[in-house]
């Protein structure tokens, strides 16, 4: 499947089966994200890795992770991540999010689908988690066997803008 095909065929999954994801497919996911680029390959990410029925309950407490049987929270050291000299920009949140997006596409390469969840309390899982003051939780990644109808990959000729109103060439038509 060609990368295009692949980022269409991905959509955000809500209704996860019972069934675990196979330890070979958790490993092929972990591995997409560790070759993810970092800014300045500071690789600031720490990447925790909940399937058990434990751990699944206490991130539970935090956000709806949709009965998903596996998921992946994407922390940053607070302090390891490039920072542009020119603004101090930080580009933690950043790196998170190209390692999400990384292992976000390898679990649709295979067979599976996944949700992003940024909307979650990131107090309770320091908490919870017992994280050290240094590791922020950034970004967490649901994973499992979808229960539901996939969305058709055409779906983005009327959910998306067209390029014409989000591409500029040479600067910006007043």
């Amino acid at each position: 499947m060609d990368f295009l095909a692949l980022a269409k065929k991905r959509y955000s999954v809500r209704k996860y089966t019972s069934d675990k994801v196979e330890d070979s497919k958790v490993a092929t996911i972990l591995e997409a994200g560790r070759i993810a680029p970092t800014g300045a390959n500071k690789q600031p990410h720490h990447l925790i890795v909940l399937r058990k029925e434990e751990g699944l309950k206490k991130i539970s407490k935090a956000a709806n992770v949709y009965d998903a049987p596996l998921v992946i929270m994407v922390c940053s050291h607070k302090e390891g991540s490039w920072v542009r000299p020119f603004d101090g920009k930080s580009l933690m949140d950043i790196d998170a999010s190209i390692v999400t997006d990384h292992m976000m596409l390898q679990a649709t390469a295979l067979g599976l689908g996944s949700v992003w969840i940024d909307y979650f309390k990131p107090d309770v899982i320091k908490e919870v988690f017992d994280l050290p003051d240094y590791l922020e939780p950034i970004n967490l990644l649901a994973i499992g066997y979808a229960s539901e109808e996939p969305l058709s990959p055409d779906r983005h000729q009327e959910t998306r803008k067209p390029l014409d109103e989000i591409v500029s060439y040479e600067g910006f038509e007043k």
